[in-house]
């Protein structure tokens, strides 16, 4: 176990120097922040019932939105694009290769959030007068809910790229869903203007306690007024974020080592074949 977690953690760092090497990579993050930011300005106003700004509520959704996204929608795709160059075979063959496989995407993916969430912060704070959190209660909350929030969709988001077809269909069909979720789980607007119905369905899912957990570290206690409950609710934040962590790591594990039994050497090749050929075909 102690030699898995070394390997892993040596090839999340030479992971993490790839990525900050790569510009195309980067300005994806930097992009998401930028869009951010650019929706905080235009947003003004208020949250109905409070003296909250509407921008900061959204900048609040926007910090839970970029976890999830970095979870369950960066991740399946590096997960799916590596297991077709043939990673996963190459793994299947090394000991302890799945295990410290995840303990190398898990430092990779935590970095990347942590980062792209104290980018947007810090940058909000010195631009657009963002929030940040108030006392020591509210960068602990902050800690807690970030890291509970990516333990649950980490393990979730290694769970789907394990069974999503292809590079080239992943992308559409997890942006769908994700976008839908955006939309549905107070991160842009306060979820009770939206339909009970949708409450419900949007309750369901961890983004809309992610945002819920991060409002409660970054807004002032106000605006909790704004909330379907009437308050923050954050026992019921950290026991969904539990409960899909839970199911996530159930996943993860034998799904993983499911797609790594089932790679060949001729599936391998049979796929780059059938790609080779689709990129010949004229438009």
């Amino acid at each position: 176990m102690t030699n898995v977690w070394r390997a892993g953690l040596q090839r999340g760092r030479i992971e993490l120097r790839h990525l900050l090497r790569s510009p195309k990579e980067m300005s994806g993050h930097l992009t998401n922040v930028v869009v951010a930011l650019v929706i905080a300005v235009y947003v003004t106003g208020d949250v109905p019932g409070t003296h909250v700004p509407t921008a900061h509520l959204v900048l609040a959704g926007f910090a839970a939105y970029l976890l999830f996204q970095i979870g369950l929608v960066n991740l399946p795709q590096i997960l799916v694009t590596e297991r077709e160059e043939g990673t996963l075979l190459r793994l299947r063959a090394t000991p302890g290769g799945i295990p410290a496989y995840l303990v190398a995407k898990s430092m990779l993916v935590v970095v990347m959030a942590a980062g792209t969430l104290a980018l947007l912060l810090a940058v909000a704070a010195l631009l657009v007068d963002g929030p940040l959190p108030h006392g020591p209660g509210g960068w602990l909350t902050l800690l807690w809910v970030t890291t509970l929030g990516l333990l649950a969709v980490v393990p979730l988001g290694a769970a789907v790229g394990a069974v999503l077809p292809n590079p080239r269909e992943a992308l559409a069909l997890i942006m769908l869903p994700t976008m839908a979720l955006l939309f549905t789980s107070g991160t842009v607007f306060p979820s009770t203007s939206l339909p009970v119905p949708v409450q419900q369905v949007a309750a369901v899912f961890p983004l809309k306690w992610m945002a819920q957990g991060l409002r409660s570290a970054l807004l002032h206690d106000t605006a909790r007024t704004a909330e379907a409950a009437g308050s923050w609710e954050l026992p019921m934040v950290a026991l969904v974020l539990t409960a899909w962590a839970v199911l996530g790591f159930l996943l993860a594990v034998p799904l993983l080592r499911r797609a790594a039994r089932r790679e060949s050497g001729s599936r391998l090749s049979a796929r780059h074949r059938k790609a080779a050929q689709s990129g010949a075909l004229p438009a």
